[in-house]
C-alpha cells in the first residue's frame, strides 16, 4: 500500500510538472548580437521567461531579413528600431511595438579613416552599412541629412555592422566610412590608427529600440504579451541589482567577457517600466513621424502604413 502511494504520488507530481509545462506558451523571438537586446537573452537564460510562463526560443537573425522571418511565421515577436517597423508594416509585414527596449547613447556610430574631418567631406566616397530597411542605413541617412547630403551622395557598400567594423580595422582600402554599432564599435575605439569614430548617438539621438509581435500573435496570447513585458523589465531590474553576473550572462552570447560587455553596455540606457510609459505618451509618435518622412524621403517606403496601429501599450501598463 505505501509502495503504491509513493508512485502514486510520483505520477501526480510528474503530470502536474508536464501540465505546467504544457501551459507555457511557446514563441521564437528574432534578435541580432545588438547590445540593447541583451536583456532579453538574459531573460532566457536566467529563467525569467519560463517564470513567467513563456517557453521562449531566440533566433539571431540580420535586421535585414527579420521582417521575412515574421511573414513566414518562423518568429512571432521581434526586436529592432523604431523606424524599422515603419518599414515592415508599410511593405505589408503587419507588426506592432508592445514596449521600449533601449535608447542608444553612443553605442551607434558612423566610423571614418583618418583622412575625412567632418561627415560633409563623405560626398563621392565609399561608406559601408546595412541594407536599406535597416538601423544602421537610416542612422547614415539621418546623419547625411543633417548635414546637407543625401545616401545618393555617397556610395553605399552593403555590410552587417561587424564585418563593417572589421573592414575598418582591416584598413581597406576602398572604403572611407563605415556604420556600426555596440559591441563591435568598441572593437574600433581600441584601434584608433584604423579610423575615428566622427559621431555617434550622442551627437544624433536617433537610435531607439522596441520590441514587437504579429497582431495575430497579440490576439491570441494578451498575456504572453504582458509576461514578455513583464520578463524584461524584470531583467532591467536584475541587471541593476546584480550587474556582475547580468553582463557574464549577456557577454557570453556575443562571446564577451562579462568586463567587457559592460564597457558597451555604458553607451546605451536599457529603459524600465517608468520609461516605458512615458516614452510612449508622446516621443514615440513623433520621432516615428520624423522617420516616416526620411524613409519616404530616402525612397526606402513608397507609402506610409497606418500610423496609429504602430504600437499597443496594454502591456506596459
Amino acid at each position: 500500500m505505501k509502495k503504491l502511494l509513493t508512485l502514486s504520488l510520483v505520477a501526480f507530481a510528474a503530470l502536474t510538472a508536464a501540465t505546467a509545462q504544457a501551459q507555457d506558451t511557446k514563441l521564437a523571438i528574432g534578435i541580432s548580437g545588438w547590445t540593447g537586446f541583451a536583456p532579453l537573452t538574459l531573460a532566457n537564460e536566467a529563467g525569467i521567461f519560463k517564470k513567467h510562463g513563456l517557453d521562449v526560443s531566440i533566433k539571431k537573425i540580420p535586421q535585414k531579413d527579420r521582417h521575412l522571418a515574421i511573414a513566414s511565421g518562423d518568429v512571432q515577436c521581434a526586436a529592432t528600431t523604431v523606424e524599422t517597423w515603419v518599414v515592415w508594416n508599410a511593405n505589408g509585414v503587419a507588426t506592432t511595438q508592445i514596449f521600449q527596449l533601449d535608447k542608444s547613447y553612443g553605442a551607434d556610430g558612423m566610423v571614418v579613416k583618418p583622412g575625412i574631418a567632418k561627415i560633409s567631406d563623405l560626398k563621392g566616397k565609399t561608406v559601408a552599412a546595412s541594407a536599406p530597411g535597416t538601423a544602421p542605413y537610416f542612422t547614415l541617412a539621418w546623419m547625411l541629412k543633417k548635414n546637407g547630403l543625401s545616401p545618393k551622395d555617397v556610395k553605399v557598400v552593403n555590410l552587417e555592422p561587424q564585418a563593417a567594423a572589421n573592414a575598418m580595422i582591416a584598413g581597406t582600402a576602398d572604403l572611407d566610412a563605415a556604420m556600426t554599432y555596440e559591441p563591435y564599435l568598441s572593437a574600433v575605439r581600441a584601434k584608433p590608427e584604423a579610423g575615428k569614430i566622427i559621431a555617434t548617438t550622442l551627437d544624433y539621438p536617433v537610435v531607439m529600440d522596441t520590441f514587437g509581435c504579429t497582431p495575430k500573435f497579440l490576439t491570441e496570447n494578451p498575456k504572453a504579451a504582458k509576461a514578455l513585458a513583464d520578463s524584461y523589465f524584470e531583467a532591467v531590474e536584475m541587471i541593476k541589482t546584480n550587474p556582475a553576473k547580468s553582463y557574464e550572462i549577456m557577454g557570453a552570447d556575443v562571446k564577451q567577457t562579462g568586463e567587457a560587455f559592460g564597457k558597451s553596455a555604458a553607451f546605451l540606457r536599457w529603459q524600465d517600466k517608468a520609461a516605458n510609459q512615458k516614452f510612449f505618451a508622446g516621443e514615440h509618435a513623433a520621432f516615428s513621424k520624423e522617420a516616416a518622412d526620411l524613409l519616404m524621403e530616402a525612397g526606402i517606403i513608397k507609402a506610409l502604413p497606418d500610423m496609429s496601429k504602430l504600437a499597443d501599450t496594454r502591456f506596459i501598463q
